[in-house]
């Protein structure tokens, strides 16, 4: 038996009883008749103390070869500690050791095993295994798997059932770029990992496993960001015979569970938007609404003032931002330049400042008087010592450009607290996308997802006004999970491949198993798929979701610690019948 308790149980209860205690050596500190060493497992840290005039010579000795991270075993007696230790649970105590083994040595460590290490991420990267062992990573893996486990109850508990589904499947031209297995057995052909597993849990709802889900490892190819690897985990669920309604009330029960039982925090019944609201009211499909902010649209009270900006533009949209009428020049120049970096794109910025007596002040004075600033001041809701911002000129482009602001000034005005939880849904998304380079419409969700009943008419007509079935949960800003109705007959599943861009030979090579399959008395189903890293991530207050992956890959989607992706062997590819030119 290496050990009889971990090192993060005892407590004065113990006192005088013998235990074995195993783990990693966090320090040591050598008073010369008396060595100290804190032993840290998993669960805490124990103080273990080497006394010359208590303790065996040989053990005593032996004690003071200890170095950082030498993994040991001691046996000993819990005796009561001195200086007692308050912020530990093991604080009153230590253990005086009769017995020392070490089980390993290690050598010196390139980075403190602590909370505030030495190291920086590429080196933690490198020697993830040894990052792991620091309480904020260790206590994030652990967080996750509290998350999981909800998960896990939460589902089962209401008769879904865990299938698991393939991993190596077929190409598909939807979506991501696919990373592509070539298969050895069938010469230049190649399995895909899969994006989801979206085929294939609609055909578990035609097998009748009528409610299924899958914590599931996904796979796309594609550039990377802070809260995207090229690997990652869904909660995958599906149901039949189920209304959008349904689905809804399911998934947000689950997500008030979550946070009830994480967080312990209540949450009341989500909110519902409309995709178009979003869109018009915060510029983006996954709005942040702890704080307001709201577009207010100024066309009507800015165009036709003789200032040609704002006349030329096909959108005039401006926010209020509490408390900003103290800003100064510098303040302002310093936002109108962020607003001007290539990554947000836009050419410049009107301000208005609202003085506490009912006046403003604005930078385009010589256009504009009292009461056209009066109207831009109700329009978007700004009370006196805030500042209105406003931005000109294609729709669509500059609602993104003032939503990147929005989120910007709430970060700089503290108004985005990690510990504020404001979940809701978006529904009602377009069906189709016009893809402007192609001319051609693609799928916002999947080639899977139903049109509303009522829209159905339009698709032959006005496909663009073609609203989904579909809806997304968005929790603080970020879209948490997604799903939708699907389509369970074969004629409106071909229907919508055409309108899609693929020939009926097309649609039949990639997607005829699915067709044939709703030929045999397909039910009615829908689903949603939660991300996993993102969701653990942000109940964990974090924006980033490397910190709750146990082995991420960096930003070139790489894994420094092994090395990975490397070349293969020539026999390999050989074999293979693979051919690799690297001009």
């Amino acid at each position: 038996m290496y050990r009889s308790h971990n090192c993060g149980e005892l407590n004065a209860s113990n006192i005088n009883t013998e235990v074995t205690l195993a783990g990693w050596v966090q320090k040591s500190r050598d008073k010369g008749f008396m060595n100290w060493v804190d032993l840290r497992d998993r669960y805490g840290i124990t103080q273990l103390i080497f006394d010359e005039s208590r303790t065996d010579k040989t053990v005593f000795e032996l004690a003071k070869t200890l170095g950082r991270e030498f993994v040991i075993q001691v046996k000993g007696t819990v005796i009561e500690r001195e200086a007692k230790n308050k912020n530990i649970p093991t604080g009153e105590i230590e253990i005086l050791v009769s017995e020392l083994t070490i089980l390993n040595t290690a050598l010196t460590p390139p980075f403190t095993i602590e909370d505030e290490t030495d190291g920086g991420e590429d080196i933690r990267m490198k020697y993830r295994y040894l990052d792991i062992r620091r309480n904020p990573v260790k206590n994030s893996l652990l967080f996750r798997h509290k998350v999981a486990m909800e998960v896990r109850k939460y589902l089962s508990d209401l008769d879904f059932c865990e299938v698991e589904t393939p991993y190596l499947i077929k190409s598909t031209p939807e979506g991501a770029r696919d990373f592509v297995v070539p298969s050895r057995m069938n010469e230049g052909q190649f399995y895909a990992l899969p994006q989801s597993p979206q085929t294939f849990k609609q055909l578990l709802m035609v097998g009748g496993m009528d409610k299924y889900f899958q914590i599931v490892k996904c796979f796309r190819d594609e550039d990377l960001r802070a809260d995207r690897q090229p690997e990652f985990t869904q909660i995958d669920c599906e149901m039949a015979f189920v209304e959008q309604e349904d689905i809804l009330n399911i998934f947000e029960g689950l997500t008030r569970h979550l946070l009830k039982e994480i967080k312990g925090i209540e949450v009341d019944k989500f909110p519902r938007i409309t995709y178009d609201y979003a869109m018009k009211t915060y510029g983006n499909d996954k709005p942040d609404i702890r704080f307001g902010m709201k577009f207010g649209e100024l066309n009507e009270f800015a165009q036709h003032k003789e200032f040609p900006v704002f006349n030329a533009a096909e959108l005039v949209v401006g926010i209020a931002v509490p408390g900003a009428g103290n800003y100064t020049r510098k303040e302002i120049d310093g936002l109108i330049d962020w607003v001007k970096r290539p990554q947000v794109g836009a050419s410049g910025m009107v301000y208005v400042k609202c003085n506490e007596d009912g006046t403003y002040k604005s930078s385009v004075d010589k256009f504009y008087d009292q009461d056209d600033l009066t109207n831009w001041a109700k329009a978007t809701e700004a009370n006196p010592g805030d500042m209105i911002f406003v931005l000109s000129g294609p729709a669509n482009k500059t609602r993104a450009q003032l939503s990147a602001l929005r989120m910007e000034l709430a970060t700089r005005l503290g108004l985005r607290n990690p510990e504020e939880f404001a979940p809701l849904w978006v529904v009602d998304f377009p069906l189709l996308e016009l893809d402007e380079e192609s001319g051609r419409y693609h799928a916002m969700h999947h080639p899977f997802t139903s049109p509303k009943p009522e829209d159905m008419a339009l698709l032959e007509t006005e496909p663009g006004k073609v609203r989904a079935n579909a809806y997304d949960m968005v929790l603080n800003g970020n879209e948490i999970g997604g799903g939708s109705i699907r389509i369970y007959d074969k004629a409106t599943q071909q229907l919508m491949f055409k309108y899609l861009g693929f020939t009926e030979e097309e649609a039949k090579a990639q997607f005829g198993f699915l067709m044939d399959a709703f030929q045999f008395g397909a039910p009615p189903h829908g689903g949603l798929a939660f991300g996993l890293d993102r969701l653990v991530a942000i109940l964990g207050g974090q924006e980033t979701i490397r910190d709750f992956i146990a082995f991420p890959k960096n930003n070139s989607g790489r894994d420094v610690m092994i090395d990975a992706p490397a070349a293969i062997d020539d026999a390999q590819l050989k074999e293979l019948r693979i051919k690799v030119d690297i001009a």
